[in-house]
């Protein structure tokens, strides 16, 4: 709780979200306003994680065949958004799945941050910077956790614990497990440019000498765009924000560890870039304007919960009869040849049931998040960022409901989780027989 100016962290909560992106902020919330005393464990300083630290400042997709499949919190939080910086909403009414990058809204990330603070006071959520969890105990009816501060551990209490690090830090920390693909999606480390005319630089010559150092290992293609084998022109169409891919092979980058040697080589791919770029005629003031705080990560584990979304699942948009949100995005598999993209049939959406977000043999814990219980390709789907919206405010919902109850969330109503998520304006799908998704 905020008093006085000072943020007043105390020893007991209902619920504490450790995790504060795009799903976690939901979460929190969401408990806040269904009157649960709620905590939100964030380690950066900025609320909106790959929004905000990740850059991907446009978030997507809440529609699918013209028709609004993900609202609620985060959808609130979006919206105001825009219209606190003046911008407008893409016209979803001319949806094209194979264009699904037009329905992404395009956000402020600095307001965004700050409209999540103020709903976070809102909600009288406490909210915990600069602070991640270092150890969890799980002892019947409570949780135990401490919490490592800039001023040492701190120890709290929890009836329910809601996982959304994108990582599984705590299922992993309570001794649940997880799985790890062979080889996982690469990042990206999102970068600002400008400072250069197109009409100025010969692109033909700057590819010549790009694929000239691509051969010899000064460069390599994914250090623009998302191809291992060829030199992705379009990128320096315009100035502004560019993406690149960054390939671990095996690394996975859940630990610290291998964070680290991420963050290390996403940032040495842009500055191989820039001083490559800064070489050729025409863009010899090329600035970096902007590069985001985290690279940002596709892929790392995914939980063993009690129910497991395939890509079947996922593709026939199978309603489970304990769906608690929508999901709607292609297939979208990044690996070394690029992207592979599967669209979904028209007219199917696919559901997200309660199972998913329960780490196997658990009590008290669920997850929202990319690390959602699923198969690589489905989950290349769900990691995106309204799914993880929808599905963190499911979690904060079930959350709010299991500790006021004292009921175990596996063992909660359907019913009544439903009814909650509707209460604050969230769609969830009909029984499994409905046609299409309503309200």
């Amino acid at each position: 709780m905020i008093r006085d100016g000072l943020v007043s962290m105390e020893g007991s909560y209902d619920v504490v979200v450790i995790g504060g992106g795009t799903a976690g902020v939901v979460a929190a919330i969401q408990a806040g306003r269904a009157n649960a005393k709620t905590l939100l464990v964030e380690k950066n300083e900025t609320l909106g994680g790959t929004i905000t630290n990740g850059r991907v400042n446009y978030p997507g997709l809440f529609h699918a065949w013209t028709h609004q499949v993900v609202k609620g919190i985060g959808w609130e939080l979006v919206v105001k958004c825009v219209e606190e910086s003046g911008s407008s909403l893409p016209d979803f009414a001319k949806q094209k799945a194979e264009e699904h990058w037009r329905e992404q809204v395009r956000i402020n990330p600095f307001i965004f941050a700050a409209l999540c603070d103020e709903a976070l006071v809102d909600a009288e959520v406490t909210p915990l910077f600069s602070a991640m969890v270092a150890e969890i105990e799980v002892r019947g009816d409570h949780i135990r956790i401490k919490v490592c501060t800039k001023d040492g551990l701190k120890a709290v209490r929890t009836k329910i614990l809601v996982d959304c690090t994108g990582d599984a830090d705590a299922v992993r920390m309570a001794g649940y497990g997880v799985l790890r693909s062979p080889i996982p999606q690469p990042a990206s480390h999102l970068f600002s440019i400008s400072g250069y005319e197109v009409s100025r630089a010969d692109i033909q010559r700057i590819r010549q000498a790009f694929e000239a150092e691509a051969k010899t290992a000064e460069l390599e293609y994914s250090d623009l765009g998302w191809s291992n084998t060829q030199f992705a022109e379009h990128y320096l169409e315009n100035t502004g924000t560019k993406t690149n891919h960054i390939h671990l092979g095996e690394t996975h980058a859940e630990s610290s560890e291998g964070r680290t040697v991420l963050a290390m080589e996403g940032r040495r791919s842009i500055l191989r870039l820039y001083r490559f770029l800064r070489k050729q005629p025409g863009m010899e003031n090329l600035q970096i304007d902007d590069i985001a705080p985290e690279c940002g990560m596709r892929e790392t584990v995914r939980i063993q919960g009690k129910e497991t979304i395939t890509v079947d699942d996922y593709v026939t948009g199978r309603r489970w009869e304990d769906a608690v949100c929508y999901s709607f995005y292609p297939v979208d598999m990044h690996g070394a040849e690029g992207v592979s993209k599967t669209y979904l049939d028209e007219g199917v959406v696919a559901s997200i049931p309660r199972g998913a977000l329960l780490p196997v043999n658990s009590t008290n814990v669920i997850v929202a998040r990319r690390c959602v219980s699923s198969d690589q390709l489905a989950n290349s789907a769900l990691r995106t960022q309204a799914s993880c919206m929808a599905m963190g405010q499911a979690a904060g919902a079930m959350a709010a409901l299991s500790a006021l109850s004292n009921v175990e969330v596996s063992n909660l109503a359907m019913a009544g989780i439903r009814s909650l998520l509707r209460e604050h304006d969230a769609i969830v799908p009909n029984h499994p027989h409905a046609a299409s998704p309503q309200r």
